[in-house]
C-alpha cells in the first residue's frame, strides 16, 4: 500500500492528506518518520510549518515570540489577509475574545479572573461529585450488559461538572454540548459552508442563553463562578460582558470536550493493553501515573497553531513576522529523545513531561479539573465492570488536527 506521506528531503516539504483515514486513524508512524526525516517541515496541505519533536514543541509554548494573536501587532490589510467575511462575525465575535486566543495583557487580566476557580484545592472539592456522578451512570448502564461508552458515560461526567462548577443548569446539557460540537468544526481543516453555518448559528444561540443567564444570576447571584466572574474585581478592572461571555463559552466548551475523548481513547487504550489494565485495577496506587499516561499516549489535541510575532531564526529556519506555525503535540508525546519506549503503554512511567495540556501561558487552565476528573471516574468504571471488552474495533473521526474515536461499543 502506497504511503500518503511524502517528504522532500531537500525543501522539507511534505505532502500528507489529513483526511486520510490511513493517517488518522494511527498518525503515529507517520509522526515517526517524520520525526526522523524532518522535525520541523512544511505542511502542504496547512500551509504552514510544523514542528513534531518534543523538544521542539516545549520550547515553542514558552517562547514569547510565538503567540496566539498577532492582530494586536497588525491590521489583516498589512499581513495580507482579506477582509474578515461578514457572515462568520458572530462566531469570531465570541472566539477573538477567549482567553485561548489573546495575548497579554488582556490575556493576564482575563486569566487572573478566573484563575482561582481552577486551583488545585478549590477542584478538590468536586472530588465527591464526581463518584457520585460516576456511580450513578455505571448504575444506569449496568444492566444492560454494552453500551457505547463515549455517550453513556464519558461525555455526562464533564459537562455535568463544568457546568455545575458555573452554574449552569445541567438540564441544558444536551444544548450545550450541540452547540459546542458545531462551533469546534470551525477548526477543522477544509470545512465545509454547512459546518461554518452551523458554527455561527451554534456561537450565536449559545451567546443569546449565557447573556440571559448572566442577566438571571446579576439578580439572584449564587455560589457559582458565573456570579463570581459578574462580581469580581482585581485592580480596579472588571471583565466586559463580552469577555465574561466568551469567558462562560470557552470554559463550558473546553472543560468536556477534551476530557470526553481522554476517556474515550484511554479506555480504547487500556483495552488494548489488558496487562496495563489489570495492573491499575491491582494497584491504585498506579492512579495518578496512569492518568499522566493515558494524556500522553493518545492525546485528544494533536496541533497547536501560533503566530510568528517578530522576525527570526530557529534552529537553521527563518521565520518572518505573521507567519503561522503549528506545534504537533501528539508526536511530541511519542518522542523517544523524551520518553523510554514511547509507543508502549506504561501506567508507571515516571519520567512524563507530556505536552497534552500544553505549556506557558497558555498552559490549559482547566487541567487540575480534568485530571480530577479522570483520577476518579476511570478507577469506578474499571472496577466496576471487570469484565468491560470490545464488541467491535472503534475507528477515529475524520477530524484532524482533533483525535477522537466515533464510538466506543463495550460490554461487561
Amino acid at each position: 500500500m502506497n504511503s500518503p506521506l511524502k517528504i522532500d528531503m531537500k525543501t522539507k516539504r511534505v505532502s500528507l492528506n489529513p483526511r486520510d483515514p490511513i493517517f488518522y486513524n494511527n498518525p503515529y508512524p507517520f509522526y515517526d518518520e517524520l520525526r526522523e526525516k524532518a522535525p520541523i517541515f512544511y505542511w502542504e496541505e496547512f500551509g504552514f510549518y510544523c514542528f513534531v519533536a518534543h523538544e521542539d514543541v516545549d520550547a515553542l509554548f514558552r517562547d514569547r515570540r510565538f503567540g496566539r494573536q498577532i492582530l494586536h501587532l497588525a491590521t489583516r490589510e498589512e499581513l495580507g489577509w482579506p477582509p474578515e467575511r461578514e457572515d462568520l462575525r458572530p462566531f469570531y465575535d465570541v472566539d477573538d475574545h477567549s482567553i485561548l486566543e489573546l495575548e497579554p495583557p488582556n490575556h493576564t487580566r482575563i486569566r487572573g479572573l478566573i484563575q482561582k476557580a481552577f486551583m488545585a484545592r478549590q477542584i478538590e472539592r468536586l472530588r465527591g461529585r464526581v463518584e457520585t456522578l460516576t456511580h450513578q451512570l455505571i448504575d444506569e448502564m449496568e444492566g444492560q450488559g454494552q453500551a457505547n461508552l463515549l455517550d453513556k458515560f464519558a461525555t455526562t461526567i464533564p459537562v455535568f461538572v463544568i457546568a455545575e462548577l458555573l452554574g449552569v443548569p445541567t438540564e441544558n446539557s444536551d444544548d450545550l454540548l450541540n452547540w459546542s460540537h458545531a462551533m469546534v468544526g470551525m477548526y477543522e481543516l477544509g470545512r465545509s459552508a454547512e459546518q461554518e453555518k452551523n458554527a455561527v448559528q451554534a456561537a450565536q444561540e449559545f451567546v443569546a442563553y449565557i447573556r440571559d443567564f448572566v442577566e438571571f444570576r446579576r439578580k439572584k447571584p449564587e455560589d457559582d463562578l458565573i456570579s463570581k466572574l459578574i462580581e469580581v474585581e482585581e485592580s480596579g478592572e472588571k471583565l466586559t460582558e463580552k469577555e465574561l461571555i466568551s469567558t462562560c463559552i470557552l470554559l463550558l466548551n473546553a472543560g468536556h470536550e477534551a476530557t470526553v475523548n481522554v476517556v474515550g481513547n484511554g479506555v480504547y487504550a487500556l483495552l488494548k493493553n489488558p496487562e496495563q489494565l489489570e495492573l491499575w485495577r491491582s494497584d491504585p496506587a498506579v492512579g495518578k501515573t496512569a492518568v499522566e499516561e493515558l494524556l500522553r499516549f493518545d492525546t485528544p489535541l494533536h496541533l497547536f497553531n501560533r503566530w510568528v510575532l517578530e522576525d527570526l531564526e530557529y534552529k537553521g529556519h527563518h521565520f518572518p513576522f505573521g507567519t503561522q506555525v503549528a506545534l504537533l503535540l501528539g508526536a511530541a508525546n511519542r518522542d523517544p529523545v523524551a520518553f523510554d519506549n514511547p509507543n508502549q503503554l506504561d501506567l508507571r512511567r515516571q519520567k512524563n513531561k507530556h505536552v497534552s495540556f500544553g505549556g506557558g501561558i497558555h498552559f490549559c487552565i482547566g487541567a487540575p479539573l480534568a485530571r480530577l476528573e479522570l483520577q476518579t471516574s476511570l478507577p469506578l468504571l474499571l472496577n466496576r465492570l471487570p469484565k468491560l471488552s470490545l464488541i467491535e474495533e472503534p475507528t477515529y473521526k475524520n477530524s484532524y488536527h482533533f483525535h477522537a474515536l466515533k464510538s466506543l461499543n463495550v460490554s461487561w
